[in-house]
């Protein structure tokens, strides 16, 4: 009976690292692309060191890609279908984390 109990006890153990992990994994992907956009030699600098309309169309393409978003998420759609684009949200900031990760070890920086 104790045999049964350590291999759940050890299951959940296990289970609750891969869950820290990933969620190590998106915080640094979140941080990492927010870092990528507003650094100094980040996204964002580059689109307006080429020029100020160039700069200007790339966060007006932002500014209505995120308010299509926030906007289409009222509209009804079926439950299974927001999971999965959360799910999809949740592990595409993991693996841009696991991405940013490598990069700090290789480099040095992001």
């Amino acid at each position: 009976m104790s045999e049964i109990r350590l291999k759940h006890e050890a299951y959940g153990w296990a289970q609750a690292f891969l869950g820290f992990v990933i969620l190590a994994l998106v915080l640094l992907g979140i941080g990492g692309t927010i870092y990528k956009i507003i650094s100094p030699d980040g996204w964002v600098a580059v689109a307006f060191g080429r020029s100020l309309s160039a700069g200007v169309a790339a966060l007006g393409s932002l500014l209505m890609v995120v308010a299509l978003a926030w906007f289409s998420r009222g509209w009804p759609t079926a439950t299974r279908r927001r999971t999965q684009f959360a799910d999809l949200a949740v592990y595409g900031f993991a693996v841009a984390g696991l991405l940013y990760a490598v990069q700090l070890w290789i480099r040095g920086s992001f």
